[in-house]
């Protein structure tokens, strides 16, 4: 395969890290030669893969931002410069994940350490960093690479983001607010916006209603981080902008809530009307009482209405796994969300394996579920696993 030829994804069965990989590396070498006849392409390109095998996905990023620091010009404005002239067309439409490397430019994984370099050596020269990654986000997200500019220079960067919600890019406009979640997995916690999320709300607030999918979604889940710590802002919020709204606002909201609807938020539940307890009976179930780790259990449950109208039930349970200590702690997860008619009776049913994951790690034992409808526990089974 030629250093150009990385506009395949790699497959299935290939490890995350290979995303960034020997060919795009020497793909990068190539179109940072073309943008400045005097980079030492064998320099980088030695720099970038010696060691990089044994790297991990996000290491791979920092070590070949490593080799860029070493290899392009001391000069800011000068490397910045080199880079955007090194990148391919920008991504049409909503979507980045299609975009690769190509004889026109980079794209995709490649322009993540690219974004690094800009928050390493642009931190000085903030307003020359933030059109780098006006660029770069429109190849691949600069989401991560934000993040130390938002720390050093909050103002400039928030009266810049402010700007951006109204960019005709869907990219830069998904970055003013994946950018600035205050807890981006894999990117560094912006603890000022933990504390007090406030200089971001006016900037979602104008995004909540982006034509662009892409964007929406980043908003719900910045918002939904926003709740994790500030679960009455969440609920305020949605106070002001869930009545009336649009469809697409409505699927927004409820992503944005689904933190505090598993953790049963009495003012959130009733605000997406699924406070009310349930009236009328109820059965719950497991079988079998005895499983092995990579087998499934039952989850069984009997409705039955003793209203005498309509009942909106949102049922979700929690699986209280057994810790090494013997302790347990509760995992929520979605359960069923349905209308039960005056008088009606219902069964459900739902299988739940428990398989190896890298997440988590299962301990023999006595494991519990919960049963919480509309944020009450109403059921509770035990089941033994063996690991």
């Amino acid at each position: 395969m030629s250093a150009l030829d990385t506009r395949r994804p790699p497959s299935m069965a290939e490890a995350l890290k290979n995303l960034i990989n020997e060919d795009a590396v020497r793909a990068a070498g190539l179109h940072l030669r073309r943008a400045w006849k005097d980079f030492d392409r064998k320099r980088f390109e030695r720099l970038a893969l010696s060691g990089m095998a044994d790297l991990e996905l996000k290491a791979r990023a920092m070590h070949v931002c490593a080799a860029l620091e070493a290899t392009l010009p001391e000069d800011f404005e000068r490397a910045a410069s080199v880079l955007e002239a090194s990148l391919g067309p920008p991504g049409a439409g909503d979507e980045l994940g299609g975009l690769r490397t190509s004889e026109a430019g980079l794209a995709g994984w490649m322009v993540w350490p690219m974004g690094e370099f800009v928050a390493r050596r642009g931190i000085a020269q903030p307003v020359r960093a933030l059109a780098a990654l006006h660029a770069m986000t429109q190849r691949f997200s600069a989401e991560f690479a934000i993040r130390p500019l938002i720390v050093a220079h909050p103002a400039l960067v928030f009266r810049t983001l402010e700007r951006w919600t109204r960019d005709e890019s869907a990219h830069v406009r998904r970055l003013v607010s994946e950018g600035s979640r205050p807890r981006l997995p894999w990117g560094m916690q912006l603890q000022a916006l933990i504390a007090d999320p406030s200089p971001a709300l006016p900037l979602l607030e104008a995004l909540q209603d982006d034509p662009s999918a892409y964007v929406r979604r980043s908003v719900s889940n910045h918002l939904n981080d926003i709740a994790k710590d500030h679960p009455e802002l969440l609920a305020d919020w949605l106070q002001r902008h869930l009545p009336e709204a649009s469809r697409e606002r409505r699927a927004l909201l409820k992503h944005a809530s689904r933190t505090l609807l598993k953790r049963g938020d009495p003012r959130v539940l009733e605000l997406w009307g699924v406070g009310a307890p349930l009236r009328g009976k109820l059965k719950f179930a497991l079988e079998p009482a005895r499983i092995s780790l990579g087998d499934s259990l039952t989850l069984r449950v009997e409705l039955e209405s003793t209203a005498r109208r309509a009942q909106t039930l949102l049922i979700d349970y929690a699986v209280f796994h057994v810790k090494q200590d013997g302790s347990r702690t509760p995992k929520v997860f979605k359960g069923w969300s349905l209308e039960l008619a005056p008088g009606e009776r219902r069964a459900l049913s739902r299988k739940h394996a428990l398989k190896p994951i890298s997440t988590r790690r299962y301990y023999s034992g006595t494991h519990e579920i919960e049963l919480r409808v509309n944020g009450a526990a109403l059921g509770r089974g035990r089941f033994e696993l063996r690991v």
